[in-house]
């Protein structure tokens, strides 16, 4: 593929996971990353992520993005790596704190902001006044399409099989389609757990892959020993995807759903609503628990290093059959 016409800020994003030893981002999972789990794969030579309404308030984001700046100042102090990290942003017009979560990009600058649910153009210029990226998460080329008219840097396209918020689409046919309009970095999200699946994700025509569900049970996560005991006894045959639970389609784990009292084929009442302190109301989709379509692949608990560890070994491995 000719790269010609690359702005500069899309040139920065692909140097930037050149430079890595896995071509990896962290997936910003919501109530899963907290800057524990930013940390650990930053450290650990991954692009580590934080969905911003992961805090409670504004004031415990602040406190979050203080931590995560101070650790990175230590790391670096000490000789030791620390791959960039990323901020993630709901742009939805219903979502209270975004001009608040702005001016703290501003004061913060993450190399690499993400937006979900809404258009990038909110917060291209506070991220490219000070020399960061802007990715948009997209589910369809057509979203795609406006996410590269908006001035985007770079693409997720979350494919059919990803935790959490899903797309619908087969990756083959989702990365061909949107190759044929835009040339500039592009990531790959759905089912993505182990070495292989990155190396085939390149192959595609993708520059990055995003690791979402896997990370979930690693030990610096959020969440609760339950969660990760769950992740661990499912199958594929056990996740579901319905918009029963938040109006927007997802995958969860049906035996959350089950405890819940939710039933996937019921028809979705549930309208797209971030207003409010979405991480403390009492939303329905805090009392379930997500994962992708690799859930079956998590065979027991580890840390994020340990995890990287075995995903660059397979990486390395596959890259190695196809020379």
């Amino acid at each position: 593929m000719t790269r010609t016409s690359l702005s500069a800020p899309q040139q920065q994003l692909l140097n930037l996971f050149a430079g890595l030893n896995l071509p990896v981002l962290a997936a910003p999972m919501f109530l899963v990353s907290g800057p524990d789990l930013v940390a650990a794969c930053c450290q650990a030579g991954i692009v580590g992520s934080l969905p911003a309404p992961n805090a409670r308030t504004v004031e415990q984001l602040q406190q979050w993005l203080e931590q995560i700046a101070r650790e990175r100042d230590l790391a670096r102090q000490r000789g030791e790596q620390w791959a960039p990290w990323m901020l993630n942003m709901i742009v939805h017009s219903t979502y209270d704190r975004f001009e608040a979560e702005r001016d703290l990009v501003r004061r913060y600058q993450p190399p690499i902001v993400s937006t979900a649910l809404g258009s990038p153009k909110r917060v291209l210029e506070t991220v490219h006044a000070y020399g960061g990226v802007v990715i948009a998460d997209v589910i369809s080329p057509a979203l795609a399409r406006k996410a590269v008219a908006a001035g985007v840097d770079g693409l997720v396209l979350v494919c059919n099989g990803a935790g959490g918020h899903t797309g619908s689409y087969n990756p083959f046919a989702f990365v061909a389609e949107v190759r044929q309009f835009w040339d500039g970095p592009l990531g790959l999200a759905g089912a993505i757990s182990n070495g292989r699946d990155i190396h085939a994700a390149q192959v595609l025509g993708c520059d990055f892959s995003l690791v979402g569900t896997r990370l979930i049970a690693a030990h610096e996560s959020l969440v609760e020993p339950a969660y990760r005991d769950m992740l661990v006894a499912c199958s594929l045959d056990d996740v579901t995807t319905t918009k029963a639970v938040s109006g927007v389609l997802a995958n969860w784990m049906r035996p959350s759903l089950e405890k819940a009292g939710i039933d996937p084929g019921a028809e979705s009442r549930a309208s797209i609503d971030f207003s409010g302190d979405i991480a403390t109301a009492n939303k329905a989709w805090k009392h379930v628990w997500s994962a992708g379509q690799g859930v079956g692949q998590i065979t027991g608990t580890y840390s994020v290093a340990q995890l990287v560890d075995e995903l660059h070994q397979g990486y390395r491995e596959s890259r190695a059959r196809t020379l």
